[in-house]
């Protein structure tokens, strides 16, 4: 039977086991996937069980996209532009790092018939899937990507990677048209966002990588003051679909049926 994981810490809230296995299912893949919740120390034996063909397929969460890639043999041109990781396997007898998180956020804002081009967006974070969604709005051809974080320094290395973003301070809002929630803050049903988002003038649109919950305190308070919200679910569907592209050939399909057994079993 060939393994699956998805490493990160925490991990606990990961719908990515259950859609996997339900791919497997449906599309007779001899597969299993199942969450691991890892430290730092483990991340070298993990990835070596891949090279020895212990473990078929990796998926990679908080904190980790950036730590496992000093222990790839090899890696796409998408991982070297964004230095984000998600998605790993064994390809031609090595350790390959795969990021399918630019496209899972480019599908989601194209499903959502949601129209940036030429439009400001704010993100809130600086962790590492950031890369990955500058990287789909650049090729969404947004018009300017403003990010804020509590720690400075952290903002700072984003931009030496992409020099045309600016740094906002944490705590102030500027009147952006996307405003994007790539923090954790939402896992924990206590989570608060304590942002004022009281002087954004106009109806804008408030999106939360988070997909577990549904609705974050981000999304409420946004929902509240009758702005368009969005949760994380369809860029975690589409990272996911091409995730299973890589390791097995297949690409399966994302329909009401997968979503009402996702979230509503």
């Amino acid at each position: 039977m060939k393994k699956h994981i998805i490493i990160g810490n925490p991990v606990s809230h990961s719908l990515s086991p259950k859609i996997h296995n339900y791919w497997f299912k449906t599309h007779g893949v001899n597969g299993e996937y199942e969450k691991n919740e890892t430290n730092e120390k483990e991340i070298r034996q993990l990835l070596k069980q891949i090279k020895d063909g212990e473990i078929y397929g990796m998926n990679v969460t908080v904190p980790f996209k950036q730590s496992v890639i000093p222990f790839l043999e090899t890696q796409s041109e998408l991982v070297k532009k964004t230095n984000s990781v998600n998605t790993i396997y064994n390809k031609n007898g090595k350790i390959h790092g795969e990021n399918t998180d630019v496209y899972g956020f480019e599908k989601s804002i194209i499903k959502n018939e949601i129209n940036i081009k030429d439009k400001t967006v704010l993100i809130f974070g600086s962790g590492g899937v950031v890369p990955s969604i500058i990287s789909a709005l650049q090729q969404l051809a947004v018009k300017k990507i403003y990010i804020s974080n509590r720690t400075y320094k952290n903002a700072e290395i984003i931009k030496k990677k992409f020099n045309f973003i600016d740094i906002i301070e944490w705590g102030k809002i500027i009147n952006c048209d996307l405003l994007i929630n790539s923090t954790s803050v939402g896992l924990k049903k206590n989570d608060k966002f304590e942002i004022n988002f009281n002087k954004l003038s106009g109806r804008k649109i408030f999106y939360d990588v988070i997909y577990n919950p549904v609705r974050t305190e981000f999304l409420l308070e946004a929902e509240k003051s009758g702005h368009e919200i969005i949760n994380g679910r369809d860029m975690f569907l589409y990272q996911a679909q091409k995730a299973f592209h890589l390791w097995h050939n297949i690409t399966p399909e994302i329909d009401e049926k997968l979503i009402k057994y996702l979230y509503n079993d």
